[in-house]
């Protein structure tokens, strides 16, 4: 652990006089070392920021290759009989899309954004557990590469993201595609475990003084329901996934009929756990428009105490609907009953939501960049796929759309149109603070309107597809049975294939965006402050030093950063700027804090994920590949227990006088 020691106000210099040292070089002490860039220093790296920007580009490269996945479904879609991919590779394709966008996409997005903000937004130094979030990053990375090796290895996954029992069985999917399917989301779910009870104890323990609960910034609130959810459906679904692997690696009947099991009961653990999992993807996203809302129409966030209750309250009502999942497979009209009336109970807290952020800009002076943008898409879009979702709490209905493009059209409007665009609200909102340069308005405006037009092409007519009856996993249609006029199913599959195109083009031109505002040198330094936050990770420099804070601050209000920039008259209740973003943050610094202890780098945390897809791999293929992989499991966790808390080279000098920072000493990495 490296200690950072706060300076005295005066140097000692030869001959043993002193001279004074001016405040902002007094603060000189507490800039690290120049952070190197070298990719050993990422390996290594046990920052919460640089575990967020990893976990960002990790899940982002799964999202484009979720998305050509699916830009292949519809391509198949395009024509009648279609001859892009055939019956098996189609279902692998949707079977991957699911799963790659589900697990490897919006959750390490959504953990992408708590990691690096979290700390920041509850005046943290780092989270709780740095190295384990560190090995929690390396698991989910290795899971994901784990699982997308089966397209190399003789084909991936193909029983659908969902893997109904017995269509998982050996019987009936004899390749290793499953088996892949089932460890690699086991050693992801790893990833999900850690950073749960990371995020719970940051959140719950390491809060700045003075910020109680109820001043908590609500993007904070949603990822600590996030992470209780997490922490008890990840176990649930680990136990299908290990009843799994044993039946089809160790020959073992939990879900044969033939042994006297039942199929459903994979059903009941995969859904326990899978509707958890629908709020577990979407709360992050309600968390980052609750805090951009309030911003872009410049007023505090209305009924703040409801949104974190009604998001607790989602949370926790979301236990009870998992068989609304389950009304085709004969559950008897009491259990049906009991779910529907739960399916439709949770609209409410839902609904809520939705009429907090309208009524946040109601009355607001809105300012329309590209974040506020796509948040307002988001609670338009959500509000489309929430309504379509109550009409599945009517259990005849439901039962009529099961299995049909209805349900795809639904829960694509709720997680596209509902996390995604949150996340890319996210991502245009944050990137100054993250990248030091703003994303261009103009492309941004187009990346928002390209893929709004085309998420709308694109999942729209599914409902026309679904009513018609279209089965939601049917690899060629043929003109012959298309039907006619409005109704006709090829004029409708060729609208949502187009549209998922449009769609893409959207994607790439946010890609665009990106590089041209890191490579053009017309794109200037963003302001310290560009949105006007209200929110402490904007009281921190651009891009935040390493320990965050150079003092923790004391929270005395909700939106602490705000009322430190603003100040209302008692009579007239005109709002008024007292200080400017630059003046706060050096008010700040004026005070640093005696000591700030930060964690130690470390190889540990990569060598023991690594030895996961090891023991995946010896599992599928060979007794012996399995041992090693355990091997390195003991090894590498004595190695990590044996480890010093203090790194050699990360012990921190104090700096020479007028020098701007301090000096480490260049010593053999750590283990």
């Amino acid at each position: 652990m490296a200690i950072i020691e706060r300076p005295s106000s005066e140097v000692a210099v030869a001959g043993g006089a002193t001279v004074g040292v001016k405040p902002s070089e007094a603060l000189g002490v507490f800039k690290r070392p120049a952070a190197s860039t070298s990719w050993r220093d990422w390996i290594v790296t046990v920052d919460h920021k640089k575990l967020g920007i990893m976990y960002g580009v990790a899940a982002f490269f799964f999202f484009i290759v979720g998305g050509l996945e699916a830009v292949l479904i519809r391509l198949q879609l395009i024509a009648p009989d279609g001859k892009v991919l055939n019956a098996d590779q189609y279902n692998q394709m949707f079977t991957m899309h699911a799963t790659t966008m589900v697990f490897l996409f919006v959750m390490p997005m959504a953990a992408a954004f708590a990691n690096y903000f979290v700390p920041l937004q509850i005046g943290a130094r780092d989270v709780a557990f740095p190295r384990i979030n560190a090995f929690g990053f390396w698991c989910f990375l290795f899971g994901g590469i784990f699982l997308n090796t089966s397209w190399f290895l003789g084909g991936a996954a193909d029983g659908g993201w969902f893997m109904y029992a017995p269509n998982s069985s050996t019987l009936f999917s004899p390749s290793h595609g499953i088996d892949f399917w089932s460890m690699g989301l086991q050693i992801t779910g790893i990833a999900s475990l850690t950073g749960a009870i990371n995020l719970i104890v940051t959140i719950l323990n390491m809060r700045a003084p003075g910020m109680k609960m109820m001043r908590m910034p609500i993007f904070t609130w949603m990822v600590l329901v996030v992470q209780f959810l997490l922490l008890f459906a990840i176990p649930v679904i680990t136990v299908a996934l290990f009843l799994l692997t044993f039946q089809r690696s160790f020959d073992a009947t939990f879900f044969d009929v033939a042994s006297g099991a039942d199929p459903l009961l994979w059903q009941h653990l995969f859904w326990i756990f899978g509707h958890p999992e629908v709020y577990i993807l979407i709360l992050p996203s309600f968390g980052i428009v609750s805090e951009i809302l309030p911003v872009f129409s410049k007023k505090p966030l209305f009924g703040y105490p409801i949104v974190a209750m009604s998001g607790a309250a989602i949370g926790f009502v979301g236990w009870g609907v998992w068989a609304h999942h389950m009304f085709a497979s004969g559950l008897g009209p009491v259990s049906v009953t009991v779910f529907s009336l739960a399916t439709m109970a949770i609209a409410v807290p839902t609904g809520v939501k939705i009429v907090n952020w309208v009524m946040t800009m109601w009355g607001g002076k809105l300012s329309f960049t590209v974040p506020m943008l796509f948040s307002i898409a988001l609670v338009v879009q959500f509000t489309i796929g929430g309504l379509s979702g109550v009409t599945h709490a009517v259990a005849p209905s439901d039962t009529q759309q099961t299995d049909t493009y209805y349900i795809v059209a639904h829960f694509h409007y709720v997680l596209f149109g509902g996390a995604i665009f949150g996340l890319f609200a996210g991502f245009y909102y944050w990137w100054p603070k993250m990248f030091r340069k703003q994303l261009s308005e103009s492309l941004g405006r187009w990346n928002f309107w390209l893929m709004v037009i085309g998420m709308n092409m694109t999942f729209g007519p599914m409902h026309m597809l679904g009513l018609q009856g279209q089965p939601r996993r049917m690899a060629v249609w043929t003109e012959a049975r298309a039907g006619e006029g409005f109704f006709n199913l090829g004029f409708w599959n060729r609208i949502s294939s187009i549209g998922s195109l449009v769609l893409s083009l959207g994607v790439l031109l946010f890609i665009i965006n990106i590089v041209y505002t890191h490579k053009s040198k017309k794109v200037a330094i963003a302001p310290l402050d560009p949105w006007d936050g209200r929110t402490l990770e904007w009281m921190t420099d651009s891009p935040p030093k390493e320990h965050n804070f150079d003092s923790i601050p004391t929270i005395n209000n909700l939106d602490e950063f705000f009322h430190r920039k603003y100040a209302q008259d008692a009579t007239t209740h005109e709002i008024t700027q007292v200080a400017t973003a630059e003046e706060v943050l050096a008010e700040m610094n004026a005070h640093p804090d005696e000591h700030i202890h930060m964690p130690s780098r470390s190889y540990w945390p990569i060598l023991l994920a690594l030895a996961l897809p090891v023991i995946g791999y010896g599992l599928i293929y060979n007794r012996v590949i399995l041992a090693v992989g355990v091997a390195m499991i003991v090894l590498t966790m004595f190695g990590w227990a044996m480890e010093p808390s203090t790194a050699a080279d990360d012990d921190f000098d104090p700096p020479a006088p007028g020098d701007g920072g301090g000096h480490t000493k260049e010593l053999a990495p750590l283990g």
